[in-house]
């Protein structure tokens, strides 16, 4: 009498690929392997890095200067949202991205911890949500926000005198 043993493999990771170049393996229902691809663009791992980004405390805003105004004027358009990319970028490759954040700091928040939790929260939230290896994060520190710096302050001042008629 001869005795059959039959082995089941573990299920493999479905391997991903950002931006549709390549095919990709992935576990199909009934244990069968199916092939495929799956599509990540930019923008997802940008939105992605920017909520990370904005759960640390201690972020003030996102973007620079220019970023930030055009992003106030954006918000106040009734039904509008609110850029979630806004002071991200990314580079996403088959299998890693890297991404640029820049970003205003709180005052009296130690600079070097921020960014280790950024950098922490960024790449544990990518990789999980997309599968894609983060290869770096860079973060671009351009303003620190004090207390009592903030545009709605200025509503209170008297109206500039109008030059057009």
């Amino acid at each position: 009498m001869t005795e059959t043993v039959t082995t089941k493999s573990a299920p493999k990771r479905p391997e991903v690929v950002a931006n549709g170049t390549g095919p990709s393996r992935t576990d199909a229902p009934g244990g069968t392997v199916a092939t495929g691809r799956t599509t990540i663009a930019d923008v997802v791992v940008s939105k992605i890095a920017g909520i990370a980004t904005r759960e640390i405390e201690g972020v003030h805003a996102l973007g620079g200067g220019a970023a930030r105004a055009v992003g106030m004027l954006r918000e106040r358009i009734p039904g509008s949202r609110t850029n979630l990319s806004q002071g991200v970028s990314v580079e996403v490759g088959e299998k890693q991205a890297a991404v640029d954040i820049e970003l205003v700091a709180e005052y009296g928040v130690s600079i070097a911890d921020l960014a280790a939790a950024i950098r922490g929260n960024v790449i544990a939230a990518v990789e999980r949500m997309t599968g894609l290896e983060v290869t770096e994060v860079n973060i671009t520190v351009s303003d620190v926000h004090l207390e009592g710096d903030d545009e709605d302050e200025d509503a209170g001042e008297a109206p500039a005198e109008r030059r057009v008629q």
